[in-house]
């Protein structure tokens, strides 16, 4: 029997409907966590190196992809790795602002430019066809070459030459300085954007650092055998006068690889390598890659500087004023 009222009983409790909260109360929500909040994104850096002179050219480290501005203007952005390559006009002003910004940041920093003093350069006994042309076919040419070089210009390569440091691309006398103010034939005419860099024709040129090259033309009017190779994000460097051509457009090339030979067509006295660097729209000093790159490379830790090769014998490299 007494079993019987405990299964009853077992029975009951199992079919008591749950038990309601009282008409009128709120039901308790359940509790919710927050997650937690995703940390702040590290603040945005530019670290650069290099020559921070009128011509000179600086290698700057900062988020991978970052647009790059100078003194407000854009100027392409940062490679996967967070490089990127800039240069200063030969008559750029005491101080530039560098700058780099993502969607999430931003970053600017003032560098001091050092000035430069520039010689006058006279040059005589150079075909007047080439100082002054006036022959209708020869200006048509001149145009046609102008805007190919113009068209090469923005070659705009994915090859990260610039990290390496350059080297001289032929051995010789300096000529004729950078940045001299040029009187040609007796007349004024605008400043001297290369090296010039005296040696026999024929003497191998090389190509200082990698590259992709953007343009070769064995026979332009006032340049003869032109070459430009692009080094990467805009920084282009040129081989005027040479007498033989051994790349050709769009081909890769190393450092230390024969691109041709010395030579004196084009607008020349003799033979010589005229020797020229833009970054962009602006005109840099090319023996300052060579001093640039060098101590940029060892301020980022990329290892010690490559052998850059003999500079010409009375060339005196640039040095900031006490």
């Amino acid at each position: 029997m007494r079993g019987a009222l405990i299964v009853l009983g077992l029975l009951a409790a199992a079919c008591t409907p749950q038990q309601a909260a009282p008409v009128g109360l709120p039901v308790p929500a359940p509790a919710v966590v927050a997650a937690p909040a995703p940390p702040p994104p590290p603040p945005l850096e530019i670290d650069c190196a290099g020559a921070f002179v009128q011509g000179g050219v600086v290698l700057c480290r900062t988020a991978p992809g970052a647009a790059f501005f100078v003194d407000g203007e854009e100027r392409g952005a940062a490679d996967a790795d967070g490089w990127v390559v800039a240069g200063f006009d030969r008559d750029a002003k005491p101080q530039a602002t560098l700058a780099v910004r993502t969607p999430a940041a931003a970053k600017a920093i003032d560098v001091a430019i050092a000035p430069r003093s520039y010689r006058i350069s006279r040059i005589n006994g150079l075909p007047q066809e080439t100082v002054t042309p006036s022959a209708p076919e020869v200006l048509a040419r001149i145009a046609q070459e102008s805007a190919a070089k113009e068209e090469a210009r923005k070659s705009r390569a994915p090859a990260p030459g610039f990290l390496q440091p350059f080297a001289w691309p032929v051995a010789g006398i300096m000529s004729s300085p950078w940045g001299a103010q040029r009187v040609l034939n007796g007349e004024p005419r605008s400043p001297h954007y290369g090296i010039d860099i005296a040696a026999p024709e024929g003497t191998p040129i090389v190509a200082p650092a990698p590259g992709i090259v953007a343009m070769a033309n064995p026979d332009m009017h006032f340049e003869g055998g032109l070459v430009m190779i692009d080094h990467g994000q805009g920084l282009i460097s040129y081989y005027l006068h040479m007498s033989r051509l051994d790349v050709t457009t769009g081909q890769a090339v190393v450092r230390g690889q024969q691109i041709g030979a010395v030579g004196k067509k084009g607008r020349a006295t003799g033979p010589h390598l005229c020797w020229r660097m833009r970054w962009r729209d602006r005109n840099l000093d090319p023996s300052l890659a060579v001093q640039a790159m060098a101590e940029a490379r060892t301020h980022f830790g990329g290892g010690p500087p490559l052998d850059p090769g003999a500079a010409p014998p009375n060339f005196t490299p640039w040095t900031p004023a006490p």
